[in-house]
């Protein structure tokens, strides 16, 4: 079967590349041909946009010194941003890149699996109704979501597009979310039942993320706690510098300042995909506000601290460590560690969980398929 896959582009975020990888992979490793349908990083405005946008930018310039050419300045810093992490993309995903998914071909896919990561969030999705396959309302196919999230509790989308996409989830042969808010949301407001299952990078095991490793020769890394922090605050700092100081470990990061754009450009340039998860392998513990690192904690079996990152969404992260009875591992500040925090877990009950749920997971997509 020819499986399209509608997620979030594939750009710089670890995350995001590598839920897209393992869904991909293991849709093969069942017989299918997988393709993740994907947009051009490159941003372009049409000559209306400009004539919208460009006197309200040149406010913003007056006021808080902004930028007005906002998609030039990223379509020249991208090729350089990316030049470790494209190549992974490349190598490992097959890709079909559109601008527009209504000039895809009727009946051109067999299926399509929308997910994961937070493809239903209307901020974080273009046209939100795409995430729901608007672009094949009349295409005979069949229709699957597999993990994508809404990345928050609460609700986002507007009075029209809750009706648009209420409309086309109804057309889904199954539906299934990656947090148990998700289920609650599309019970609620789209009147949809849905199935809990787990984020696409569990699917695989570490020895699958080590073969990208090991295949790379990636250098090993050059300390013991691996700090993997979106948002860096002084009070995320010293939380990192007391659990190195509680444990006697050498802080380290696998990451840049790829998100802000007042860094130089040197110190925005990702390291390649291998070397964030040789990070994984190398560390001791791990402290982050970032959803995927835990997962791949988890997945690596390293003792770590997830951060509370309410602006990007809490409900990912509780509802994750909920799954797997951790919840004690979430923290919103130095204040709220307890050192008993910082000792080992029970990896036993977490990977008879994941175990379980993988299963539970991987059966999903192979009954609907």
């Amino acid at each position: 079967m020819k499986i399209g896959i509608v997620t979030l582009p594939l750009h710089t975020n670890y995350g995001g590349i590598l839920q897209a990888y393992a869904l991909q992979t293991i849709l093969e490793r069942m017989g299918h041909k997988a393709v993740v349908i994907d947009r051009s990083p490159y941003k372009k405005l049409s000559f209306f946009q400009k004539i919208k946008l460009y006197p309200r930018r040149i406010i913003w310039k007056l006021k808080r010194n902004e930028n007005i050419f906002v998609e030039e300045s990223h379509n020249k810093a991208y090729p350089i941003v990316s030049k470790f992490t494209q190549p992974f993309i490349d190598k490992y995903i097959a890709r079909l890149e559109v601008n527009d998914f209504s000039t895809l071909p009727k009946n051109s896919f067999d299926a399509f699996v929308v997910g994961s990561d937070q493809v239903w969030r209307p901020m974080y999705y273009g046209k939100i109704e795409d995430a729901y396959l608007a672009f094949a309302s009349s295409w005979d196919i069949k229709r699957l979501s597999y993990a994508p999230s809404f990345g928050t509790g609460d609700w986002e989308y507007s009075e029209k597009q809750a009706k648009q996409c209420s409309l086309l989830l109804a057309k889904f042969d199954a539906v299934s979310v990656r947090e148990d808010s998700g289920v609650k949301l599309c019970k609620e407001r789209f009147g949809v039942e849905a199935v809990h299952v787990l984020d696409p990078t569990f699917l695989l095991e570490a020895a699958d993320y080590m073969r990208l490793v090991n295949s790379s020769s990636m250098l090993k890394s050059n300390g013991t706690l691996l700090n993997y922090i979106l948002d860096e605050t002084d009070e995320k700092k010293n939380l990192i510098d007391k659990v190195a100081d509680e444990k006697a470990l050498i802080p380290f990061r696998v990451n840049s300042k790829i998100e802000s754009s007042r860094a130089q450009l040197e110190e925005r340039v990702q390291p390649p995909v291998e070397q964030w998860l040789r990070g994984f392998y190398d560390a001791d513990f791990v402290v982050t506000d970032s959803f995927h690192a835990c997962v791949f904690s988890i997945i690596f079996n390293k003792p770590f601290l997830a951060v509370g990152n309410k602006a990007r969404g809490l409900a990912r992260f509780e509802s994750l460590l909920r799954m797997f009875n951790l919840e004690d591992r979430l923290v919103s500040s130095v204040s709220d560690l307890n050192i008993e925090k910082l000792n080992n877990l029970n990896w036993t009950e977490v990977n008879s969980i994941l175990e379980t749920k993988r299963k539970e997971s991987v059966d999903f997509l192979e009954t609907h398929l």
